[in-house]
């Protein structure tokens, strides 16, 4: 299909990002993916033509990808080396608590496995970025990605203003406050808030920790792809060349070219906002399918598993510090 014809579809997703944009820079904690999500989510009972179907489809699968690839030109790669094995090992335990959590809670609850795993990878990485890469490759509607961008929001804004009390309270160093923000709390505006609530060296440490964290998208997705294909391949699907993630292979090579190819100043940084503003069409897109009646009658148990992926997350990280790290 021609790009003109999904450009009406793909300029809507772009209108409706703009407001969500702006106010989510006067409210990051809130962040203005969940806030295209939900504008998308209260236009879609109302009629519209036919003609923006194909771009507001465009806009929710395609440019999904392309916008996880620019978000790697702001990853400063030297500075993940920095942080050492302690915090790659300290992740290690993080992830695999917070899948196994996704894995045997969303069972027990009997939550939709698409929006299970969708939970898990945005508790356990870095929130909608996370989810945004995952979707496409496990096939998740966009009932799915609503459902767990919305669960994962309502603990973003928890941590942002509970993590740095339990800190104080806890009388936790600056460096372990910083493990554990940038482990725990899922989404950066809030890893950013939580952190430089306790302390400004507290949120140094917390960022860069979570700019190692979000690296994990690479391995994780294709993990999935791999897990999806073969689910497929024993049904009689289609071989893992096609559904393996190429844009996260965009990413990773994004990274490298913004950590060691000389480009002009700035622009690394604003090839992340751009794709971070894509991002939030995709949002707007994908609440434009989405039943805002349905989502809140199905909310409770995807809300109950976050919580429990949540707090395993945070309690895992905690332990791993305490115990192995005796930090």
């Amino acid at each position: 299909m021609k790009i003109t014809n999904r450009l009406p579809g793909i300029a809507l997703a772009a209108l409706i990002a703009v407001p969500a944009w702006l106010l989510g820079m006067l409210f990051p904690v809130v962040g203005s993916p969940v806030l295209g999500i939900l504008f998308g989510m209260l236009l879609a009972p109302l009629k519209r033509p036919a003609v923006l179907e194909s771009g507001i489809t465009y806009t929710s699968r395609k440019l999904l990808q392309y916008s996880i690839v620019l978000l790697g030109f702001d990853m400063n790669l030297f500075q993940v080396f920095r942080v050492g094995g302690q915090t790659l090992s300290l992740m290690a335990f993080t992830l695999t608590a917070a899948f196994l959590t996704a894995y045997l809670v969303g069972r027990l609850l009997k939550v939709d496995g698409k929006t299970g795993t969708l939970i898990g990878v945005g508790t356990a990485i870095c929130g909608g970025s996370a989810i945004a890469a995952a979707a496409p490759v496990i096939d998740a509607d966009d009932e799915d990605v609503a459902q767990s961008i919305s669960t994962i929001f309502l603990f973003n804004v928890i941590a942002a203003f509970l993590f740095p009390f339990l800190g104080h309270l806890m009388k936790m160093s600056d460096y372990s406050f910083g493990l554990w923000a940038g482990t725990a709390v899922n989404d950066t505006s809030s890893v950013v808030a939580a952190g430089y609530t306790f302390s400004s060296a507290a949120g140094d440490l917390a960022v860069i920790v979570k700019l190692t964290r979000t690296l994990m998208i690479v391995p994780v997705t294709l993990a999935l792809a791999l897990f999806t294909s073969r689910k497929k391949a024993s049904r009689g699907g289609y071989p893992f060349v096609k559904i393996f993630p190429w844009f996260v292979l965009g990413f990773a090579a994004a990274c490298v070219i913004g950590t060691f190819a000389p480009m002009p100043a700035g622009s690394g940084k604003l090839l992340s906002q751009i794709g971070k503003f894509v991002i939030v069409m995709a949002m707007a897109a994908i609440g434009l399918n989405t039943d805002l009646k349905k989502l809140v009658k199905k909310g409770g148990k995807p809300i109950l598993l976050g919580l429990c992926c949540w707090a395993v997350l945070s309690v895992t990280s905690l332990a791993v510090q305490h115990f192995l790290f005796a930090v």
